[in-house]
């Protein structure tokens, strides 16, 4: 083999040995999941790499061609079901089982009618079988991508870099003196392959797997800030309103809390387990909106707490409160059911009713008692028509916030 065409596949080996490693720590903090899907990423591709380098000492090149034949058609049938796994084709016990039993059937169709071939001819039929899985697959990406999951297109461009890499590994297996850029396409795509599987996958499961936590550990667990106490709230406040230098100076501070309304009843109708998973939801979409300075933390059992450094005139907090009710007031389907993993087991859309108030306290403003003002003032703007409250300086009394500026 050329010396280029070994570094390439160098690559492809490391980052499968990369994949592999990264599912025995998945496994090491019990996350067998995500741990075995992993692993079996990593291992079937390298085996079918391996095997279709010829790197299997299995005795003359009819043998080899037989067994390609097989290796083909089970690693064909062992990533299609795990990309079913993943677009979440499986989630239903009848369909999973008609998938496997179509899946296992059309392999040993393959399988057995390749025994009626010769080698060459097994090999090109399990490829062909291979490459027809991977057109279906990519098929059904193509439609979860159209129907809007997000991980959609990440699983047709997975799909069409394994469709490459299968076509090159069936040319090098039936012809060994190709040339080294057969080999590096062939290995590209193959570690190109790699990488969005272990994106996809992380992207699907690291959402289920903060959530398990979420539901186990309950009020106990902040979604905010990753504390385990309601403590760290007060504390935050007090580094946030004073200057850490000798003096203690206190600072102009804007404050928004977000106070939601029916959580108690979604605990009252569902459970605690659905309402930890609309808390989640809520602070998952806090975090993901909020600039970088600014600080958050949990108030209560149904609000959020922000804390922007500085004095805005409003202007800024305004503006965050309306991007925070539009990113909060989504839709969310919730699973009701104390199996975070299995979402079709107990599900109910839901909507958050939000309410947000905005305060620009100043350098001579009590922490304590400016906090309890602002949280009153989010859950006075429940009666609003856009959620929104904030105290009119000029009127001297709370007003509600408009929805656009004027």
């Amino acid at each position: 083999m050329d010396p280029v065409a070994i570094g390439f596949w160098g690559a492809f080996f490391g980052t499968a040995g990369l994949m592999l490693a990264a599912s025995l720590a998945a496994f090491a903090r019990s996350l067998r999941r995500v741990a075995l899907m992993a692993a079996l990423s990593s291992l079937v591709s390298a085996l079918f790499v391996v095997a279709y380098l010829g790197f299997v000492p299995v005795g003359d090149e009819r043998a080899q061609a037989r067994l390609l034949g097989h290796v083909s058609v089970v690693c064909a049938v062992v990533l299609a079901l795990m990309l079913l796994s993943m677009l979440g084709w499986l989630r239903q016990r009848q369909a999973a089982r008609r998938a496997v039993a179509t899946l296992l059937g059309a392999g040993i169709a393959v399988t057995a009618a390749g025994w009626a071939l010769d080698p060459e001819d097994h090999l090109l039929l399990g490829s062909l079988a291979a490459m027809a899985m991977g057109g279906v697959m990519l098929a059904l990406s193509v439609r979860s991508a159209m129907r809007g999951d997000r991980l959609g297109w990440a699983a047709v461009s997975g799909v069409s870099l394994m469709l490459v890499a299968v076509g090159g590994l069936t040319w090098i297996a039936l012809d060994r003196d190709v040339a080294w850029p057969v080999h590096a396409a062939s290995a590209l795509a193959g570690t190109g392959y790699l990488a969005v599987m272990a994106v996809t996958m992380w992207s699907r499961y690291s959402y289920l797997l903060e959530l398990t936590q979420v539901m186990a550990q309950g009020p106990a667990y902040d979604p905010v800030t990753r504390m385990r106490s309601h403590t760290e709230t007060s504390q935050m406040i007090g580094q946030a309103f004073f200057h850490r230098d000798r003096d203690r100076e206190q600072r102009a501070m804007g404050m928004l809390v977000v106070s939601i309304a029916n959580l108690y009843a979604l605990e009252n109708l569902h459970g605690r387990a659905a309402f930890n998973h609309a808390l989640f939801v809520c602070a998952s979409r806090l975090r993901r909106c909020v600039p970088t300075d600014v600080e958050m933390g949990r108030l209560g059992d149904d609000g959020f707490l922000l804390l922007v450094p500085g004095n805005h005139e409003g202007d800024r907090l305004a503006q965050l409160a309306r991007q925070l009710r539009q990113r909060l007031m989504r839709p969310v389907v919730l699973a009701t059911g104390k199996a975070a993993a299995d979402p079709e087991h107990g599900r109910t859309d839901w909507l958050a009713e939000v309410g947000i108030g905005v305060l620009s306290a100043g350098p001579r403003s009590r922490p304590a008692q400016a906090v309890a003002v602002v949280r009153a003032m989010s859950r006075t703007a429940w009666s609003y028509g856009s959620r929104m409250a904030w105290y009119d300086y000029e009127g001297a009394k709370i007003a509600e916030l408009p929805l656009a500026s004027e």
